[in-house]
C-alpha cells in the first residue's frame, strides 16, 4: 500500500520530467478558445473576435471574460479508481474523471462549462499530499479547467493560453475515475472543445493504456475527433488531446473509450452528454420556428426533409398554438411541445463483472469468454444506493458515492445519483442508455406509464409529421442505444411513491446479495428543483 501511494504522489514529478521539457513542447494542455468563426467573441478596440496562438496581426486575443457563450469546454482524465457495489464491495476500474466543472460534477450535474468559467486560472496545490488530492468534495468550488496557468512564454508574457501545470493535473486526475464518465451537455448550435488528457493507470503501471473519446452515433464535425483510432488518434499516458465537436442535432447520446472497447467498456470507460435543442430558445410560435430552421437546413418547404435521414430537421407537426417564452424545456425541436419536460435525469444503464475486474487489476490475463455481469447498475449504483448516497441532506435526494481509494482518500466515485423526483402534476425526461457489453436490460415502471419519444437520439415521428410516441410500462435496450422517456405525474398526488426496477429477476441482485441490482425510486412531490432535484413534499 505504502510503495503504491509514494508512486501515486511522484507520478507528477515524473510527469514534468518526461513530458514537459519546455513550456511550448509540454504534453498536458487544454484548448479553449474564447471567440472563434463561428461564434465570435465580443470585444473592444485592439482586441479579435477570435482566439488565435501566436498571432501578429497587432490585435489581443479575447480575454474570457469576453468570450462567447456558444463556445463550451470541458476536461477529463483518463485512468483507473475504484467504485462502491451496492453490497459495499469496493471495485476496480479504468474511468475517466473530472478535470474542470468539479463543483458542478460533485453536485451531479453535467461538468460542461462556457469558455467564460473554464479559462479561469487553476487554483494550486499545497500540502504533502495536496490538498487537491480526492477533489471535488463539499468545500472545492472551482468550476474552471484544473491546472490551467499563466504561460511565461506567451506574448506578451502570462497570458491564459492552455498552458497548464502538469502536477496539479495528476493531483486531481490520478486514481479519481468515476461511474459513469462525467456527464456532458451541450445546446444545439455550440461548438464543443473537450480535453482527453491520459493520466495512467496506477494500480496497473505495467500497462500504458491509451485512450480516447468516442461519441457513440453522434454525428462529428470529422472522423479525425471520432475516436475510433482506425481513423482518428489515441491520447498516449502523459498526453492530452482536444476534441472538437459542433452540436448539429440535439438528443441524448452516450461516449466510451474505443481502445479495446470489449476491456475498456466493461472496466467502466462509459459515459453519456445530451445535446439541448435550440427550441428552449425559442420564444414564439414553436411550429413557425420549428420550419423556419428547417428551411435553413434544407428542407424544400418548411415541413417535409430532403433526404430520409432528416439531417438537422424535423418533419412538420399538424397546426397547432405550443408557444414558448424562452423559459420551458424541450427533449427536442417538436415544434408542438409534446416533449415538454419539468425536470430531467439521464440514467445509464450498465453491469459490472466483478471476476473481470478483479483480475484487470492483478495481472492477469483476462477471460472475455467468462464474462458475466454481476452487478447490475443506474448511474454506476445498484439499489440501495440507487437512492442513497453520502451526503444526503434533503428529503429524497440522494447524494454522491465516495469511496476510500489505495491513496488513502475519499474520491467522489458515483457523483450522480438515480431516484426520480418528479413534481405532482409535472413531468420528467429520463435519458436512457445501454453501454452494457455482455446483456440487455429492461426497465418497468409500473403506476406511471412511460412515454417513449425517441430511440437513438431521433425523435419518433414519421416523414408526414405524424407523432409516433408510444406508452408503455417496460423498455429494453441492447448495448449501445438509447431511449427518451417522459414521466408525467398528471392526477398523481405529493407522497405517492413508484418503482422504477428490471423485471430480469436475477438482475435484482448485487452479487451473491439478492434485493439489489438495478431498481430505484420515483416520488410525487409538491415541488422539485429543477437544478439539485431535490423533493419538498
Amino acid at each position: 500500500m505504502l510503495i503504491i501511494y509514494r508512486l501515486a504522489r511522484l507520478l507528477p514529478t515524473l510527469a514534468v520530467l518526461l513530458f514537459a521539457w519546455d513550456a511550448q513542447a509540454q504534453s498536458f494542455r487544454v484548448q479553449c478558445p474564447a471567440g472563434t468563426d463561428a461564434h465570435p467573441a465580443t470585444v473592444p478596440q485592439g482586441y479579435s473576435t477570435k482566439t488565435i496562438l501566436g498571432r501578429t496581426d497587432g490585435l489581443l486575443n479575447p480575454t474570457p471574460a469576453m468570450a462567447n457563450p456558444g463556445i463550451k469546454c470541458q476536461q477529463i482524465s483518463g485512468g483507473d479508481g475504484f467504485v462502491t457495489m451496492g453490497d459495499g464491495t469496493q471495485t476496480y476500474l479504468f474511468g475517466f474523471g473530472p478535470l474542470s466543472g468539479l463543483r458542478d460534477i460533485h453536485e451531479g450535474l453535467p461538468g460542461t462549462q462556457p469558455a467564460s468559467v473554464f479559462d479561469q486560472e487553476s487554483p494550486t496545490g499545497s500540502g504533502a499530499p495536496s490538498d487537491l488530492v480526492g477533489m471535488p468534495d463539499g468545500s472545492f468550488m472551482f468550476n474552471g479547467a484544473i491546472g490551467l496557468t499563466r504561460d511565461p512564454e506567451s506574448t506578451p508574457p502570462n497570458l491564459l493560453t492552455g498552458h497548464v501545470d502538469a502536477r496539479e493535473i495528476m493531483d486531481v486526475g490520478v486514481m479519481n475515475a468515476s461511474q459513469p464518465a462525467p456527464l456532458m451537455a451541450i445546446d444545439e448550435d455550440d461548438e464543443y472543445f473537450l480535453t482527453l488528457t491520459n493520466v495512467g493507470q496506477i494500480m496497473r503501471p505495467d500497462l500504458f493504456e491509451q485512450h480516447t473519446v468516442h461519441f457513440h452515433g453522434y454525428p462529428n464535425a470529422s472522423a479525425f475527433y471520432d475516436g475510433v483510432p482506425d481513423a482518428s488518434i489515441a491520447i498516449n499516458v502523459g498526453g492530452s488531446f482536444t476534441y472538437y465537436y459542433l452540436a448539429p442535432e440535439a438528443g441524448t447520446y452516450f461516449w466510451h473509450c474505443h481502445i479495446s472497447p470489449p476491456e475498456h467498456l466493461q472496466m467502466g470507460m462509459v459515459g453519456q452528454i445530451y445535446v439541448r435543442p435550440r427550441q428552449n430558445r425559442v420564444n414564439g410560435s414553436l411550429r413557425t420556428r420549428l420550419s423556419a430552421a428547417n428551411s435553413a437546413n434544407g428542407s424544400p418547404d418548411g415541413a417535409t426533409c430532403n433526404d430520409i435521414l432528416c439531417s438537422g430537421q424535423t418533419p412538420l407537426p399538424p397546426a397547432n398554438t405550443a408557444s414558448n417564452n424562452g423559459t420551458l424545456k424541450y427533449a427536442y425541436n417538436d415544434g408542438d411541445g409534446s416533449t415538454r419536460y419539468d425536470v430531467e435525469y439521464p440514467l445509464q444503464m450498465m453491469g459490472f463483472d466483478p471476476n473481470f475486474h478483479f483480475v484487470g487489476m492483478t495481472f492477469n490475463p483476462e477471460s472475455f469468454t467468462d464474462m458475466k455481469d454481476k452487478y447490475f447498475l443506474l448511474n454506476g449504483r445498484s439499489y440501495p444506493d440507487t437512492v442513497g448516497g453520502a451526503s444526503t441532506a434533503t428529503t429524497n435526494s440522494a447524494g454522491r458515492i465516495q469511496t476510500m481509494s489505495t491513496d488513502g482518500t475519499l474520491h467522489t466515485s458515483q457523483p450522480l445519483p438515480s431516484v426520480i423526483n418528479i413534481p405532482a402534476g409535472g413531468r420528467a425526461l429520463l435519458r436512457i442508455s445501454d453501454l452494457n457489453v455482455s446483456e440487455y436490460h429492461t426497465l418497468a415502471s409500473l403506476g406511471i406509464p412511460m412515454k417513449v419519444i425517441a430511440v437513438n437520439a431521433r425523435l419518433l415521428r414519421d416523414m408526414a409529421g405524424n407523432d409516433m410516441s408510444y406508452t408503455t410500462n417496460s423498455i429494453t435496450l441492447g448495448g449501445g442505444e438509447s431511449l427518451d422517456v417522459i414521466l408525467d405525474a398528471t392526477g398523481y398526488s405529493a407522497g405517492q411513491k413508484f418503482f422504477l426496477y428490471t423485471p430480469q429477476l436475477d438482475h435484482l441482485s448485487n452479487d451473491a446479495e439478492n434485493f439489489g441490482g438495478q431498481m430505484t425510486e420515483v416520488n410525487i412531490c409538491t415541488s422539485v428543483n429543477p437544478t439539485t432535484k431535490a423533493c419538498s413534499i
